[in-house]
């Protein structure tokens, strides 16, 4: 087809390429090389649409940096030259509206500029127009002509005809100026080589007026679209909701420019808050600042607000939560801009709001670790993680992930779960070396041949039952799995020379009242002997509940509310320890780069939650009353449940490391002897199905008192 142009290969093939390509930078067309079709119907559906021209490169990248060159033999992707022809034609409304609508501006700069200079040697003869000279009309008409061609060249080549221009600003005004500058210089050449000679007022003047004509038609627009927003909200403003802003900074101003210009979003910003007393009472882009924090319920009330916009991405856990906290009270819908980062890179628009989540009440900073400390020890290293298709062990695998290392094994017995998270990295990480393999910890047999295999230098064990209630019930599969599966798994690791291995612990495991927390401090013991041992360092890394993960109170709190209730919590003064699944792995994985053998790393989950609280602040921020909505029940403490979680048990010490949020703890000494004959006994007895299997748990486990 005429659209296509032809390229020759190294290899002298020819290679049909699009013409629009020519417009690429060289990164982009060297991808042409594989196949021309990459420039197919979906990489480019619409061939003037930004957002398409993304998905092309997008595609570009791909055939440039990946391996499967396999991927580009699939032809549907390909598109023909009628197909580039004909998308044109389905475009050449768009294209044409575009069109007119420069030569639309065009032709009014043409007047502005003439009418400004006429006006000029009007203004400069009083406004007589019987006074003016015929000689300067006669150089008014012939100099305009070439003067006006010289403005609308110069216009081109600064872009003003580029703009959008509802979203005319402060960039298009210095662009303008810009232009009259470079016309200035250019206009003393003019008057030097025509041969007219007018008033030197005349050229001043007009260069004015001019500039202010230019700007004036730009402006407008834009002017004329807030007006007939502020006549159309006056006339339908008991159809808009009233939207308070928190946060008189660059997020705020961005978000209110943006109701401003976007008339569907049925929305009035009616006032802003800053908890900076210098901006009380002042305005901000058309909307008043009426005052800090303890404004908020009044304000709320005065203007009837129905939403309320967190709009302080750089502010710390504690000031969020507080104000968070008196934004819950109103009752209104409340959403928070997501991050400082969407700040910096200009990303604060309405698209990228969300609602307030129960992380934002925890009134707790976001937790830092050492990347390149992370990054240093897993580069170049075969990482295995079991249990990997988890909610611990599938966030172990995305930071792993990025951290380049040679070759990542997930190993998990559940097959949708590894399936799931085998799809997600192989997506987002096409150059990673990934293996996913279905097994058991509890089969010696299976961990061998994958260490003989694969050779790993790295194990982080998140594999076991965690269930508390569960293995109440079921106490010879928490010590066949959690307990035996460490024990298996940590003498596979010796046998083969793996450098660490980190077992994923909890903060049950400290004075046990349920057989779960008992066989993790039984993991923990396990983990302190295999490291007196000698060759692999072994230590365990200990933290509290994680948000989200399976099991979790949350979602299952947001699941009663969606059917209208009852909430049920088991006490009203049960609290534990939160943390975010990406926290407690960033953490988990910090600490495995401190290990030096028979460590136990406690993180520091910050002050404990009374989970009632939590409930209502869940309810609340749902747009329901707790107890008058949504009723909240108290069931009483399940089977093995504690009112609250220790992190440290008393005979171990405290030492910190390098990051304040990971402590060390050094557990007592005890008889490695003695200890691997009671884990035989309490194998056979697990095998057996022992009736007195907690009774002899509790003999291992000094500090387990089964309920």
């Amino acid at each position: 087809m005429f659209l296509l142009s032809r390229r020759v290969m190294p290899s002298g093939s020819v290679c049909r390429v699009p013409w629009y390509t020519w417009y690429f930078w060289p990164l982009r067309k060297n991808a042409f090389s594989l196949r021309s079709f990459l420039t197919g119907i979906d990489g480019l559906h619409l061939l003037f649409c930004s957002r398409h021209v993304t998905m092309l490169h997008r595609y570009n990248n791909y055939a440039c940096f990946s391996k499967d060159k396999a991927f580009f033999a699939n032809e549907r992707y390909s598109l023909s030259g009628w197909d580039v022809f004909t998308t044109m034609l389905k475009n050449k409304a768009v294209t044409l509206n575009w069109l007119a609508r420069v030569i639309f501006i065009m032709l009014l700069d043409v007047i502005s500029v003439a009418g400004s200079f006429f006006l000029a040697l009007w203004i400069r003869f009083d406004f007589q127009f019987s006074d003016i000279d015929p000689y300067y009309l006669d150089g008014y008409a012939h100099m305009i002509i070439y003067w006006v061609i010289l403005c609308l060249v110069i216009f081109l080549i600064f872009k003003l005809y580029n703009s959008i221009w509802r979203f005319v600003s402060i960039d298009e005004l210095v662009r303008i100026m810009l232009c009259y500058a470079v016309l200035g210089g250019l206009g003393w050449i003019f008057v030097a080589v025509q041969p007219w000679t007018m008033p030197r007022s005349f050229y001043c003047l007009g260069l004015l007026l001019s500039f202010i004509s230019t700007a004036g038609i730009r402006i407008s627009y834009r002017l004329l679209r807030r007006m007939r927003s502020h006549f159309d909200g006056a006339i339908q403003k008991t159809a808009l909701k009233n939207v308070m802003i928190i946060g008189a900074g660059e997020a705020g101003r961005q978000l209110v420019r943006e109701f401003a210009v976007n008339s569907h979003l049925r929305c009035h910003v009616a006032c802003l808050i800053d908890d900076n007393r210098e901006k009380k009472g002042r305005i901000l882009d058309g909307v008043r600042i009426v005052g800090g924090r303890e404004e908020i319920v009044n304000a709320v009330k005065r203007y009837d607000i129905s939403k309320i916009i967190y709009a302080i991405p750089s502010s710390n856990g504690a000031t969020r939560k507080e104000i968070l906290d008196i934004c819950d009270k109103t009752g209104c819908e409340i959403q928070v801009v997501p991050g400082i980062y969407q700040l910096v890179n200009g990303e604060v628009t309405i698209n990228n709001l969300r609602k307030v989540s129960v992380l934002d009440l925890l009134g707790r900073d976001p937790i830092e670790v050492n990347l390149n400390e992370i990054c240093r020890y897993i580069e170049g290293k075969v990482v295995m993680v079991t249990g990997g298709g988890g909610s611990i062990g599938s966030e172990l695998c995305r930071q792993i992930a990025k951290s380049n290392p040679k070759q990542l094994i997930v190993f998990d017995i559940y097959e949708n779960n590894a399936y799931a998270i085998q799809m997600e990295l192989m997506r987002n990480y096409p150059r990673l070396d990934l293996e996913v393999l279905i097994g058991s910890v509890r089969d010696s047999k299976r961990l061998n041949d994958v260490m003989r295999r694969y050779h790993p230098n790295l194990i982080f064990h998140a594999a076991a039952h965690k269930h508390v209630p569960l293995m109440e019930g079921s106490p010879h599969e928490a010590i066949k799995n959690n307990v035996f599966g460490t024990c298996k798994l940590a003498y596979a690791a010796s046998q083969c020379g793996v450098e660490k291995f980190v077992l994923i612990s909890t903060d049950k495991a400290v004075n046990p009242t349920n057989i779960m927390g008992a066989s993790k401090r039984l993991c923990e013991m396990v983990v302190q002997m295999m490291s007196r041992r000698g060759g692999t360092e072994f230590v365990a890394v200990r933290f509290g509940n994680v948000l989200g993960s399976n099991g979790s109170v949350v979602p299952l709190f947001e699941q009663q509310i969606a059917e209208g209730g009852p909430v049920t919590v088991t006490h009203p003064e049960i609290t534990r320890f939160f943390m975010t699944i990406p926290e407690a792995v960033s953490l988990v994985l910090q600490a495995g780069y401190y290990a030096k053998g028979g460590e136990i790393f406690v993180l520091d989950m910050g002050q404990p939650v009374k989970i009632d609280d939590m409930a209502r602040k869940l309810i609340h921020l749902s747009g329901f009353e707790p107890d008058v909505d949504i009723p909240i029940i108290y069931t009483g403490l399940r089977p093995g449940e504690k009112l609250y979680e220790e992190l440290l048990m008393n005979e171990e010490g405290l030492q910190e490391t390098a990051n304040k949020l990971i402590h060390i703890g050094k557990p007592i000494e005890m008889d490695d002897a003695q200890f691997a004959r009671q884990l035989k006994e309490l194998e056979l007895a697990c095998d057996e199905n022992a009736d007195n299997i907690k009774e002899l748990v509790a003999a291992v486990v000094p500090t387990y008192h089964p309920q």
